[in-house]
């Protein structure tokens, strides 16, 4: 079986989707299975091996120039193909940060249309190279955005399409009016479109039900699987690592310098567990310009609470660093406060047998299997986030624990041979769905 996973690059920032998709398309050939990745827009960013195509399809420099300037929603194939250069969207993606999910409404009710829209040129590329050189029997479109495809590529190829459902709220939930509510009428009309979607918890794919306006039960719960080879086989000891360290404690945060993922509430809660630790946060992700003042806000709130002597951002580091990250600290907060879809960090942090702070919303209370991997706080609530990161902190028993429980539950439940195997992934979905292919 045939299948091709479409997921969208992230301009140069390492984002959950480019490495849940890349992570499975790896874990499906190791399989036997006959499986690419193929980026949409531009290039995929990961911190392992790179699996995805080279060819970039519904490439970004066209999809923005039939956006906005008519006469190339009518030029030939000669005249596009440049625009399509992987050289050329690999420079542009680094230059592109400024963009705001307020300022794209037109432009995602555009590319939802798919056959009707402004890029249905695009679309009519992209489903004829499907069906011509690749001949998939299932899709997999790495998130509902892209549902706008599945219509032509069923037409042109008859391949099963299953999408996943990876954050899209987020960005859906910045979009004004009018195309906010024109949004969520496509995406209920093109909803149907798909075969089956694939949440990572329960929690979101509840969310995405209604929002979706589909039946709960056309809604796969397969959890994120990791490659574990880098992690650590057996659970550290804590403890020792804690002793051997002397002094300060320290606190970890890995995510995008972005409101959503709470590094500002995490600023705010600093100086209640100084006030009881000899503590410092390590914190790192991908930056992009439109977060810049963000990021400049959290570093400015560390000097007016008087912690920034204790408060590191990094930025966006590669594979080795972040593993060294997770070697360093003796807790890991994820303050979202709005609820989470994916937590792949975290994911991460239980699978360095590190625990786990986190909101008690969204994927949070799944991955921390009730508590037994970590502990939950009140969202957006920086003096309970305090009393959380305090409590695991102050009791190296309660830690080593909490980190034993989440490093054994990452290894039976987020494995990433688990994931490309799980009843209702793309790979054995068909006989959970009645699929003949």
């Amino acid at each position: 079986m045939k299948i091709v996973h479409i997921t969208a690059g992230a301009g140069g920032r390492l984002c959950g989707t480019c490495l849940h998709d890349n992570t499975l398309v790896k874990a499906l050939r190791s399989r036997g299975g006959d499986a690419i990745l193929v980026p949409a827009y531009v290039p995929t960013t990961t911190d392992e091996e790179n699996v995805a195509e080279r060819k970039v399809v519904m490439g970004g420099v066209n999809v923005w120039l039939q956006e906005h300037v008519p006469l190339f929603r009518q030029t030939p194939a000669f005249v596009d193909r440049p625009l399509d250069s992987r050289a050329l969207l690999e420079w542009l993606s680094g230059r592109t940060g400024g963009a705001k999910a307020a300022d794209l409404g037109p432009l995602t009710v555009s590319t939802l249309e798919g056959e009707r829209g402004r890029q249905r040129k695009e679309v009519a590329k992209l489903a004829d190279w499907l069906a011509r050189d690749v001949r998939p029997d299932v899709v997999h479109l790495s998130n509902a955005l892209l549902m706008g495809l599945a219509r032509s590529i069923r037409r042109a190829t008859r391949a099963r399409i299953v999408s996943s459902l990876s954050g899209e709220d987020v960005f859906l939930d910045a979009i004004p009016e009018p195309h906010h509510s024109r949004i969520s009428e496509l995406l209920r009309e093109r909803a149907a479109d798909v075969d089956q979607f694939v949440a990572f918890n329960c929690a979101f794919a509840a969310a995405m039900s209604q929002r979706l306006a589909v039946s709960r039960d056309r809604i796969a719960v397969i959890p994120h699987g990791l490659d574990l080879a880098a992690f650590p086989s057996e659970q550290p000891d804590l403890v020792s690592r804690r002793r051997a360290r002397g002094g300060r404690l320290m606190i970890g945060f890995l995510a995008r310098g972005c409101p959503e993922k709470g590094l500002d509430q995490l600023v705010r809660a600093l100086p209640l567990v100084a006030s009881r630790h000899d503590v410092e946060v390590i914190a790192a992700g991908a930056t992009i310009e439109a977060e810049r003042d963000y990021l400049a806000s959290c570093h400015a709130l560390a000097r007016d609470l008087g912690v920034a002597d204790r408060f590191r951002w990094l930025g966006q580091i590669d594979r080795a660093a972040k593993l060294d990250l997770f070697q360093s600290i003796d807790v890991f907060t994820l303050p979202t406060p709005r609820p989470e879809a994916k937590g792949l960090s975290a994911i991460e942090a239980l699978a360095a047998g590190v625990p786990v702070v986190a909101s008690n919303h969204g994927a949070f209370p799944e991955l921390l299997d009730a508590e037994q991997a970590g502990l939950l706080h009140a969202p957006g609530d920086p003096a309970d986030l305090a009393r959380a990161l305090t409590a695991i902190l102050a009791d190296e028993s309660l830690a080593a624990s909490l980190g034993c429980h989440g490093h054994m539950l990452a290894r039976t439940r987020h494995a990433a041979d688990q994931m490309a195997a799980a009843p209702g992934s793309p790979e054995r979905e068909r006989r959970v769905a009645g699929w003949r292919v």
